[in-house]
């Protein structure tokens, strides 16, 4: 945990006290003692420091110092294909440790409709991975996140007027594509990942028609959360590479 992450009604004036799980974290595994100052964000708000002014076992009392912003809002927008409930809760704490503005849990022809009504997703209890991956990150500002039980729908309906909205490059995940990834269209990018079992053919035409690139990550075949980490990464870096040339 490298940031503590707190909402704003838990803060009185400039102080904080904590006694869940993170004043355990504090206590127990960061070891810390009176006296010591930790980082601190607000959720979806700022960031700064708080000065452990007490703390036992089971509370912790700081005095804030916030006014640092938050990092931008990542130029990422990631499409996944609903993966096993277990396998998600790596992916997300990995995709927002990475960078990501939004992220779309769609369905597909190879994803198992039962991942659907799991408690992770139907109840919500992705948010706390999100947190997890804010915590790491050190950053506050939570990624939007939405579940789509439909493909055409989606792709038809719901994507065409985010992708005006947002602009910038589109990619999908597929064998047979090009092997260099070019975030083409900007500063800004989507980025489509399948199922474990691929997307099929006409998924991947629905895209195209979309204006998305179909973009090979090469002959090995991946798991879903090694994809995920390695292709944002490529993601990020060609965006990176963009915005620093329009310097």
């Amino acid at each position: 945990m490298n940031l503590i992450i707190v909402q704003p009604q838990e803060i009185s004036g400039n102080e904080l006290v904590l006694t869940d799980q993170r004043a355990r974290h504090i206590y127990k595994v960061l070891r810390c003692q009176p006296g010591d100052d930790l980082r601190v964000g607000v959720l979806n708000g700022p960031m700064g420091t708080g000065r452990i002014m007490s703390m036992t076992q089971g509370g912790v009392h700081l005095r804030l110092r916030l006014g640092t912003a938050p990092p931008p809002a990542p130029a990422l927008d990631l499409i996944l294909a609903l993966p096993r409930p277990v396998m998600l809760k790596r992916i997300l704490v990995q995709a927002v440790t990475l960078g990501v503005n939004h992220i779309y849990l769609i369905n597909a022809s190879r994803v198992e409709k039962s991942f659907f009504s799991s408690t992770l997703v139907a109840e919500g209890g992705w948010r706390e991975f999100l947190l997890k991956g804010l915590e790491q990150a050190v950053d506050t500002r939570m990624p939007g996140l939405s579940v789509h039980q439909r493909f055409r729908p989606f792709i038809e309906d719901i994507l065409p007027p985010v992708l005006a909205r947002r602009g910038g490059g589109r990619i999908v995940a597929h064998p047979g594509g090009g092997t260099v990834i070019a975030a083409g269209g900007g500063s800004r990018a989507f980025l489509a990942i399948g199922p474990e079992g691929g997307w099929v053919n006409f998924e991947v035409e629905k895209f195209q028609a979309a204006g998305f690139a179909v973009f090979s990550p090469g002959p090995r075949i991946m798991r879903v959360d090694t994809a995920v980490p390695a292709l944002m990464a490529q993601v990020n870096m060609a965006l990176a590479t963009v915005e620093a040339g329009s310097r």
